[in-house]
């Protein structure tokens, strides 16, 4: 599964974490000493939260066009060989940016009192579905009666499946829960369970149809849940208050490069493809595609440009946590967002 989550972790752990903890993979400096009257990039270095995919296409871009050297930074991108890189290391001065889940982060910055701050959406709206074999009957959440419902163990994933239930007029006894950790699409293909919540609409869907698997699938925002922000970039609060200008940079060069993706997404998409880590996490262009296709609609929408997040979103989620009694006491979230580009 591409997505995995974590809630809970402590500081110190978070504070003896390195950067020499992750894989990099691409780096917009050659390494050759810079030429007479340029300018010395700055290293800025960007923890996924995952292996490289199609949501990821515009960095790569970004690199292989120059738009972070045009802003003066040297982007130097790491996957994470931790579930926690994404907040952890940008928490503890570790990283200048990490890719990580509005939720989770919500979670972790409250609860454990983490000083990071978003700085930018990737998506308008959630990527998460539930996925059934079209031969099931499942098509919402309704079907989900008498059903066994894959997740991956945590308490986030009994919450959204218990508030989609109780949309449609059912309860937490009316299905069975089973953890089957990260193995989503095994579990469901294998008939271990019915559906399976947790999915990515870009890559666990196009994946599964690849392989041969007539599907339905649906939005547990379409049922009681919130609509987030899938990912989102997450920076070191003391680092935003510091040296806001570095990270505005970074935005920008973003900005430029989703552009360019948007644009010409076959040529991303290549990109991306010749950047792929093919030993963890090999690519099916095909796949990419679709995941391409599905994306660039929902990474800027015609009232939301590429990045841009609001606070009532963010509030909405926190108080949906605390609702259904995964925050310990009602927050105030709008400390967590930093807009620093328009």
């Amino acid at each position: 599964m591409m997505k995995k989550r974590i809630f809970a972790f402590l500081m110190t752990a978070v504070m003896a974490i390195g950067a020499a903890g992750c894989g990099t993979n691409k780096s917009s400096e050659d390494g050759s000493a810079p030429k007479e009257g340029e300018k010395k990039l700055e290293d800025f270095s960007i923890v996924l939260d995952w292996y490289p995919n199609a949501i990821h296409s515009f960095l790569y871009t970004g690199i292989e066009k120059g738009y972070f050297a045009e802003e003066g930074l040297n982007l130097v991108i790491n996957f994470p060989s931790n579930v926690n890189d994404g907040i952890s290391m940008p928490a503890a001065g570790k990283a200048d940016i990490g890719l990580y889940y509005l939720q989770d982060a919500i979670l972790t910055a409250t609860e454990e009192n983490v000083p990071i701050v978003s700085v930018g959406a990737l998506t308008q709206s959630s990527l998460n579905v539930v996925v059934a074999l079209k031969d099931s009957g499942i098509s919402g959440a309704k079907d989900l009666k008498g059903k066994k419902i894959g997740y991956s163990g945590t308490s986030l994933s009994e919450e959204q499946i218990k508030s989609m239930l109780e949309n449609v007029g059912l309860s937490a006894e009316d299905c069975q829960f089973i953890d089957v950790g990260f193995d989503l699409m095994t579990a469901l293909t294998t008939g271990q369970v019915d559906a399976t919540i947790g999915n990515m609409v870009n890559h666990e869907v196009p994946q599964l149809e690849e392989n041969g698997f007539a599907i339905n699938y649906f939005y547990p925002t379409e049922f009681g849940v919130p609509q987030a922000y899938e990912l989102v970039f997450l920076a070191g609060k003391d680092a935003v208050e510091k040296n806001p200008e570095k990270i505005q940079r970074f935005l920008r060069a973003c900005q430029k490069s989703f552009g360019d993706m948007k644009e010409n997404p076959d040529e991303s998409l290549q990109i991306l493809l010749d950047n792929q880590n093919a030993e963890n996490f090999p690519l099916s262009k095909t796949v990419e595609q679709k995941s391409m296709e599905t994306l660039l609609p929902v990474m800027e929408t015609p009232e939301a440009p590429f990045l841009h997040q609001e606070v009532d979103v963010w509030q909405k989620n926190a108080d949906w946590l605390y609702e259904r009694g995964i925050l310990s006491q009602k927050t105030d979230v709008t400390p967590l967002v930093v807009n620093l580009v328009d």
